[in-house]
Order: structure tokens, then sequence, then C-alpha cells
């Protein structure tokens, strides 16, 4: 590492410890998660939304067998996949992506479910190995706008997004109104789901790996899933759910945790990133801990410093592009991570912000690297204590460690590009599980990969509604 002036390091030292995450702030945090939890799953509307899925049962365990379709609509395509379960934790997917034009966008709404169910239909004409004589094929719809969900296979259109306008659509029931063209088509296919790609994580991963207790997304966003006592959704009421007691999947759109700011150990740079976000107040743990961030909160701070009398980064130099909101990519971060050398990321300052060589000291390259180190460590921390929350809600951990409920390996299925592709973000989150529920039951997590929550997934759940 190049030599600092001892000013200099005080002023990153001061930087460090407003991102620095000691074991009883986590504890802290992951306590009052659990009683976020509660407070969502007695109540509606509320941050922590504690979203009843209706998805019940035991999850998929890997014996399954069947054929099942997923529609995903939510942005620019429309996919479609037939996934064939094997009944020995395996799985063949097939899969179509159909364009959507912005007059069904903008149009009525027989015309865009019409579409979607002729999609569907070209889709089983030209792929499917299920002939046409045999029973209904079961589909899962992954629908990516609000809705009001009340039962698995029943939810109320709230609003369009995402540059969707779809004439008479709002307050209908977007699961009737796709059964109503695929019933006009005489299409063999009942929508038996409405799914949420978080809950269809959960169950990909559960069915791999024979089980799962939790579905977690750790990308450009962030939310998490898990299985519940149906006794414990006490917002339930009387409805037929609550009597049915048992399990149920519980959707916790985790990244509004804290919008109250009574917890979370925010930073000026996170203060900056939430007034200018186009949701102040809102999503403050996602806001944290998610890659559509954390760029810009490492963007923050180091034009913080290169904005210090004296200043302490590049010689007082920037560019447009790094003077640009959003203009530093958490991608860049990763790459930044992955380099070895005070060479290898002068390169990636050149190429990515147009930044003079010249002015890239070897300390400044030490300096962007702690950045980066600094707010996805942070980032992976936290991540791990709404995973322990989780753990302490089910009543398989308890804050402070000293307790395992059992020797069974945890399952835990997770996708985004963090976990996936950020360097050390599993391992980080692991200590900050060690930090808050002990190594005991860290030890029982097995954390795997749950690819296409809202294919496979959706699927799955479609499975789950026809048992």
């Amino acid at each position: 590492m190049a030599p600092r002036t001892p000013a200099a390091q005080s002023a990153l030292d001061k930087i460090g410890e407003q991102f620095a995450l000691p074991e009883q702030t986590l504890r802290a945090i992951t306590e009052q998660f659990v009683v976020d939890f509660n407070v969502g799953l007695s109540q509606y509307n509320e941050a922590m939304a504690m979203i009843p899925t209706f998805v019940t049962g035991p999850p998929p365990d890997g014996s399954e067998k069947g054929v099942f379709l997923a529609l995903d609509l939510g942005g620019t395509n429309l996919r479609i996949c037939e996934v064939q379960l094997h009944g020995d934790k395996t799985f063949t997917l097939r899969q179509e992506k159909y364009k959507l034009s912005d007059s069904l966008k903008t149009g009525d709404a027989t015309a865009l479910f019409d579409y979607l169910a002729d999609c569907v239909d070209a889709f089983l004409t030209d792929n499917s190995e299920q002939s046409p004589g045999e029973d209904n094929l079961s589909l899962g719809l992954t629908f990516s706008f609000p809705v009001e969900q009340t039962a698995l296979d029943k939810g109320k259109i709230l609003t369009w997004t995402k540059g969707f306008a779809v004439r008479n659509a709002i307050g209908c029931d977007v699961v009737q109104l796709l059964q109503d063209a695929f019933d006009r088509k005489s299409l063999r296919v009942r929508c038996v789901a409405l799914v949420n790609d978080t809950v269809g994580a959960l169950l990909s991963r559960s069915y791999t790996s024979g089980g799962c207790l939790l579905g977690a997304i750790f990308g450009t966003g962030t939310n998490g899933a898990y299985v519940e006592n149906v006794a414990k959704i006490t917002k339930l009421g009387n409805s037929a759910a609550a009597a049915a007691g048992g399990r149920m999947v519980v959707n916790t759109e985790w990244g509004g945790f804290d919008n109250a700011r009574r917890i979370l150990p925010l930073t000026s740079f996170d203060n900056k990133l939430d007034r200018e976000s186009i949701n102040p107040r809102y999503q403050a743990f996602e806001k944290l801990i998610s890659g559509m961030y954390l760029g810009e909160i490492t963007r923050n701070v180091l034009l913080s410093l290169i904005d210090a009398t004296p200043p302490l980064l590049f010689n007082g130099f920037s560019t447009p592009q790094l003077n640009s909101h959003y203009g530093f990519d958490t991608e860049i971060m990763t790459h930044v991570a992955h380099a070895k050398t005070p060479a290898g990321i002068r390169k990636i300052l050149t190429e990515s912000f147009g930044l003079d060589p010249n002015v890239i000291s070897d300390a400044d390259t030490d300096i962007v690297s702690w950045a980066c180190r600094i707010v996805a460590t942070r980032a992976a921390k936290l991540s791990g204590t709404a995973v322990a929350a989780v753990l302490v809600q089910t009543e398989l951990a308890q804050i402070g460690g000293g307790f395992s409920n059992g020797s069974e390996e945890i399952k835990i299925g997770v996708d985004g590009s963090l976990i996936q592709h950020y360097p050390h973000f599993e391992e980080d989150v692991r200590e900050s599980l060690r930090a808050v529920v002990g190594k005991d039951v860290e030890n029982r997590v097995a954390i795997g990969l749950a690819k296409d929550g809202s294919g496979v997934g959706a699927a799955l759940c479609a499975l789950q509604a026809t048992r």
C-alpha cells in the first residue's frame, strides 16, 4: 500500500469508521428487523409489507414430476417457459421470448391478453412435448406490476409501471384476464398461480436442493421470501387461509426496512444518495445494500476526497463522467475488487471515467480500492442481518448465539449479481451471521444459487397450486 500523510490517513479513518458495523450494531439491526417482521405480519400497509403469497404446504423437495408452464410479463419482452420436472431434483427447461409492441402496452386489455394467449399457443405448438389431447397444463404467471393479491390465483391490478398504460385493466383480476383469453382461444391451459420472483427463487432452490427456508435476492435490488407459520400471520384474520393453518411463504419486501431511520447507521454519503433519488425516504435498506446504489455511494465518497482541502484523491481532478449522477456503476466496483495491481486499477479508472493516468498515483488506486471495499463490505454485512432475522423469526436461532435448534442444514436460495459475482460478498454475509447468531448456526446455513425465480420458480408455483 502506498504511503499516506497522517492527515490523509486520519480523514480516511473517519470515513471508514462511518461504514464500520461492530457486532453490537449488527445485533441491534437484526433485533429491529424481527420486530418489524412481526408488525408487518399483524397489519397491512407497513414499510415491511410481509405480503401473504398464499403459497402453502411444504416447499418442493425434488421428488415432484410433471410439466408446468410459466409466463413472465414484466418489461420489454414476454417470456414463456415449459419446465419438465424429472423427480430427481433436476428439470428440463424450454423457453422463448416474444416482443411486446408499444401499441400493446398502451392499448386495450383484451388486445394485450389475447396476444399473450396467442404467444402461449405458438409456444406450445412449436415447443411442447405435451400433446393437445392431454389434461390442461398448469401455468404460473410472474406479473411484475403492483397487484393486490388475495389468493394464490387472484390479484387485482393496482396500477401500471415501466411504460405500460393498458386500458380497462386497473381493478381487474389479472389471472382472470389471462384465463379468459386462454378460454377464447380454447387453449388447454389453466393459470393457477400469480407469482413474485423472490418466492420463485425459494421454490426453485427448494426443488434442486430438497427443501428451502428462504429465497433472497441480492442484486440490482433486494428482497426475501421465507416459509412462515400461518398462525403468526395474524393480519389474515378469519380468512380461509388462516383457518387452514399450516405454513405459507411470506414475501417480506425487506428493501423497505427502517424507512423511519431508527436503527440503520446512515452516513452523509447515504443521505445525499437518498435526497437525490426518485423515492426519498423509501427503500432505506435497499439503498444501502443493492447493486443499483452501491456505485453511487462509492462515487459520493470519492468526490468528497477529490473536493477535500487539500485534495486527497486524483490531486483534485475529476471528469464529467465521474461528476455525473450514477456515473460510477456498481459493475466498476466489481472490476476494481478483482484487480490485483495499481496498474490494473489505473486502467479501469482511465477507461471508465476518462481520467488522465498521470493524475492517478498508486496511493489513489489504493484509496479507490478501499472505498469500494468499505461500501461493499457494509452491504454484505447488512444483508447478513436480513438472513439472520429470518433465522430468529423462524426459531432456528437466537440473537447472540448459544442456541441451535436441530442439526439439519438450513437451506437458503439466493440470486442476484452481488451474491453471485462480487468478491467475498458471501464470506462477509457469513461473517455477519456468525456475529449475530453464532458459529454453530452459521455452519448449518447452506447458501446455494436459485436461478430463474420468474421462470422455473413460477412453474414450480403452479406445481404448488395443483397439490
